[in-house]
């Protein structure tokens, strides 16, 4: 659909790109009057002029898409502008565009990216270990905190903050000797996503060490941290991921939830697996539209209690013996099976094949990234009485901490000259 964009209020990103043209003098104001526009094409959209009189958005659905490439494919995120348009109102049509649903799409490739590079970074380091829960809460080695980067503001390892810049104390999860159960790796993934999306400049430049605090989750509540924390600002609530889903496959990436047992705490026979914490790494297009056409995760819940339940009706050997038969496909397991075993595999096998548990992707400390249904799957060897659910966490990645990276652009881009203008006034448009 193409029509003109009318915004509507200030935000904190609109508000600051106008007052950087209206306030600056003349050297700066000339680096600083296209920094909304530069903007826009960093995000993908693709800005051409046009002789008509008022100007046309076209934002398509890249939300759906793959990539930004996949997006521009499809002739998403395109706006054409009237060659007409001075520095103020260039400027102004920005300000309203940044603040448009396409425009999140268009960040959430970038923070896609992000999470990938940072967990793949997470994942090499043989020297970031698990430990047990009743081991304290994070541990920096025969190093220490300080020698790594971080100083320690609660006892037994509970709370840790930067004592210098935020990128070295990032380094010690990347290629240093640390330990931490997966609640704070998936705060650890979170931290290191803002890390790569920002470059390691910015991040250090932007961020108090405060804001980056790690501990437990209860622990960043009364702290400044970016995550839980009073910098945390506006959370998005979507337990079951109803939202998430309606909004598209992007609004996927980076999102942290938790896998959690169902039954009581009696239930369980392993209680450092009683939950995993993850960050979305990525998610196919099949997975993307079964969780939209289910509406969420509370479809999932239910399977997972099927597959616990048909699960209970096989052998189990212990050890890895589910994750061996059934995300493994083991032959050598399989063919062991009764006839009636066989029938009840298939059952368990047709379950996992749906694209959700295949092709959503999820960083867990310290497996790596792997699909969602090896973790159901293994948590059947770990807590075999109980089944488990699935929940997105708060976050705060589609509002705070994305109007944030659009102020630290901006920003950024107003104290670096190196915009394309000309003494009168007009600008290149592709």
């Amino acid at each position: 659909m193409t029509v003109p964009v009318r915004g509507e209020g200030l935000s904190t990103s609109r508000a600051l790109l106008l007052a950087l043209v209206a306030t600056l003098t003349a050297p700066a104001a000339l680096a600083a009057e296209n920094c909304g526009m530069t903007l826009l094409r960093e995000l993908g959209w693709q800005v051409t002029a046009t002789d008509q009189r008022e100007p046309m958005i076209t934002a398509g659905s890249p939300c759906q898409r793959a990539s930004l490439v996949d997006a521009q494919a499809h002739h998403d995120l395109r706006v054409q502008l009237p060659r007409y348009y001075d520095v103020a109102q260039r400027e102004q049509l920005a300000a309203e565009l940044l603040q448009q649903p396409a425009s999140l799409c268009a960040y959430l490739f970038k923070l896609g990216d992000a999470t990938r590079a940072a967990t793949a970074r997470l994942q090499a380091n043989d020297g970031y270990r698990f430990t047990a829960v009743q081991m304290g809460w994070i541990g920096f080695g025969m190093r220490g905190a300080n020698a790594q980067g971080w100083q320690r503001f609660r006892s037994f390892g509970r709370g840790y903050a930067p004592n210098g810049s935020n990128s070295r104390a990032l380094d010690a999860f990347y290629s240093g000797q640390v330990r931490s159960e997966c609640g704070v790796g998936r705060q650890v993934a979170q931290l290191a996503t803002q890390r790569e999306l920002y470059g390691d400049a910015l991040f250090d430049r932007e961020f108090t060490a405060g804001e980056l605090s790690i501990g437990t989750f209860l622990t960043l509540h009364d702290t400044q941290s970016i995550l839980l924390g009073s910098r945390a600002g506006e959370f998005f609530a979507d337990g079951k991921a109803v939202r998430t889903a309606a909004l598209g496959r992007q609004a996927f990436m980076a999102a942290p939830g938790f896998i959690e047992h169902v039954f009581d705490k009696r239930f369980l026979d392993d209680i450092n697996n009683q939950a995993e914490n993850f960050v979305i790494t990525d998610i196919s297009q099949d997975a993307a539209e079964a969780l939209a056409r289910h509406g969420g995760f509370a479809h999932y819940d239910a399977l997972n209690r099927q597959i616990w339940e048909l699960s209970r009706q096989l052998p189990d050997r212990g050890g890895r013996h589910f994750e061996r038969l059934l995300h493994e496909r083991d032959r050598e397991l399989r063919v062991q099976l009764s006839p009636q075993q066989q029938a009840t595999l298939a059952q368990i096998d047709a379950l996992l094949a749906d694209p959700v548990y295949r092709q959503l992707q999820i960083y867990v400390h310290d497996k790596g990234v792997r699909p969602l249904g090896y973790h159901i799957v293994r948590l059947l060897d770990r807590n075999p009485r109980t089944p488990f659910s699935i929940d997105l966490a708060l976050h705060n990645l589609h509002t705070t901490l994305f109007r944030r990276w659009l102020d630290a652009r901006l920003r950024d881009c107003a104290n670096t000259v190196t915009h394309t203008t000309h003494g009168d006034g007009t600008w290149n448009l592709a």
